[in-house]
């Protein structure tokens, strides 16, 4: 397994070396193990999910209130060549439905949602049909929890 972690880092994200503490995380992911991940900024956190969501069979929905860290992580991801795509309030209905279309046809391997998403029986209805590998809350020191 090790093995195709480096690998799996080279080709789609160019690195050759994991930074300090991200291959134990990558592998507790890989095994179902739930994590809690503190790094300082730049310590690449984000890397210790977008990795697994690579190998993993389903999508990997990850929860982030910053709509602009949504979209820079998306458009990296894409220019990566990684199946990746966001919903939050800055879409139109019609690009909503276009990446729940994506969903649907498991062309995705990253979803980034808004919180509020979650809240939405429907939303997690289609989430439930299409299988979800991973969860990740990303920024969870941005979310907080009314009364």
């Amino acid at each position: 397994m090790p093995q195709l972690l480096f690998d799996t880092l080279k080709q789609a994200f160019g690195y050759s070396q994991f930074r300090h503490g991200q291959l134990e995380v990558i592998q507790a992911c890989l095994s179902g193990q739930d994590s809690f991940v503190l790094m300082p900024t730049g310590g690449g956190k984000s890397l210790c999910y977008q990795l697994p969501a690579l190998l993993l069979p389903y999508v990997t929905v990850v929860v982030s209130p910053l709509m602009s860290l949504m979209k820079d992580q998306v458009d990296a991801l894409q220019a990566n060549g990684i199946a990746a795509e966001f919903i939050n309030s800055s879409q139109s209905r019609e690009e909503i439905q276009d990446v729940i279309r994506r969903l649907r046809n498991q062309q995705l391997k990253l979803l980034y949602l808004a919180p509020e998403r979650l809240l939405q029986p429907d939303f997690m209805a289609r989430l439930a049909e299409v299988g979800v590998s991973l969860f990740a809350i990303d920024e969870a020191h941005c979310i907080s929890v009314g009364p």
